[in-house]
């Protein structure tokens, strides 16, 4: 599946240009010196961005180097306008945006299915001469050419769209929790950077309601500067409105190693700090009740805690209950 994952990728695009108008004068059996009737170019084809809420991964456009667009035809006479190019449409994934490489700028944002962003706009096709008589010019004797189309590299980044993402250190247990309270099988074992990529589940809630919840490649220090999995991981967390931080039980210092984890988050983007936070102390089978109330004295009196383990069971109906009262508050 790591393979099958590609959250980034860089594109040459290039919209068509416009068709020329062409200078035409009416000529026929009878008409020798008819008026002008030179018709307009084609508009160059768009390239056109378009949700599809059944992609979960750039991979389709993996090998997609070069977008080239048709361009419009010229005019023909008799005023005939000319054919517009085929418009590009390229399908991404919910959550995926697009930016110009040279200047960094967002251009586009698709979060819907069935949404369609122009990308790059085809360049008007050029106006014909019959467009440019007049009674003091009745016989123009030119025409407009198309418009140029836009050309430049673009990048496409993949930001998964989930309502809640787990955030942890490596073998902090967040693949287990994934697969104890939704039905992802997310890959699990007891080596750092099990999760390569995001996974995404489905909780499901009291009354047929659910949220969907995202495990997520784990945070080492100095991720906002890109050491580990770094911006890869941190761009899939930027959607998230609310951040459960998953410390386990048998962590050296639990306090620290949440500060860290909201550090990392704050260097690469300080408006993730806005967002709700959870804390849940994991692998909680192995602590007793004294041991809970040191941890608890630990933890910071603003983020609400819980504790739970996948194994057993234990806290996980009450995380869902602090989950959901967070995502409707």
């Amino acid at each position: 599946m790591e393979k099958n994952f590609i959250d980034y990728i860089r594109v040459f695009c290039r919209s068509g240009h416009g068709g020329a108008g062409i200078k035409h004068f009416l000529r026929n059996k009878l008409t020798a010196k008819g008026g002008p009737d030179g018709g307009d170019g084609g508009r160059g084809a768009h390239i056109i961005l378009k949700g599809n809420a059944q992609l979960w991964t750039l991979l389709h456009l993996r090998y997609l180097k070069n977008i080239l667009a048709e361009d419009g035809a010229a005019g023909g006479h008799n005023n005939k306008t000319g054919r517009d190019g085929k418009d590009i449409i390229i399908e991404v994934p919910l959550g995926t945006i697009a930016r110009d490489e040279e200047t960094g700028k967002l251009e586009a944002e698709i979060l819907e299915d069935g949404q369609e962003i122009i990308l790059l706009k085809g360049g008007k096709g050029g106006l014909g001469n019959s467009n440019f008589a007049t009674a003091t010019n009745q016989v123009p004797e030119y025409a407009q050419p198309g418009e140029p189309g836009i050309e430049g590299w673009k990048l496409l980044e993949l930001k998964v769209l989930a309502d809640v993402g787990l955030v942890g250190f490596p073998n902090a247990g967040k693949s287990t929790l994934l697969s104890s309270i939704t039905a992802a099988k997310p890959k699990i074992a007891d080596y750092a950077f099990t999760t390569l990529v995001p996974q995404l589940g489905m909780v499901e809630y009291r009354d047929a309601k659910s949220f969907c919840i995202a495990d997520l490649p784990g945070i080492i220090e100095g991720a906002a500067e890109g050491k580990g999995l770094g911006h890869r991981f941190l761009r899939h967390i930027e959607r998230n409105a609310v951040l459960l931080f998953l410390i386990p039980a048998d962590s050296n210092n639990h306090k620290k190693e949440f500060e860290v984890l909201v550090n990392e988050l704050k260097e690469y983007n300080p408006e993730m700090l806005q967002k709700d936070f959870i804390i849940a102390i994991s692998k909680s089978d192995m602590l007793d009740d004294e041991l809970k109330d040191a941890i608890e004295k630990e933890l910071p009196k603003n983020v609400p805690h819980v504790f739970i383990s996948s194994v057993t069971g234990q806290g996980l109906v009450e995380l869902k209950d602090i989950l959901w009262q967070k995502l409707n508050d």
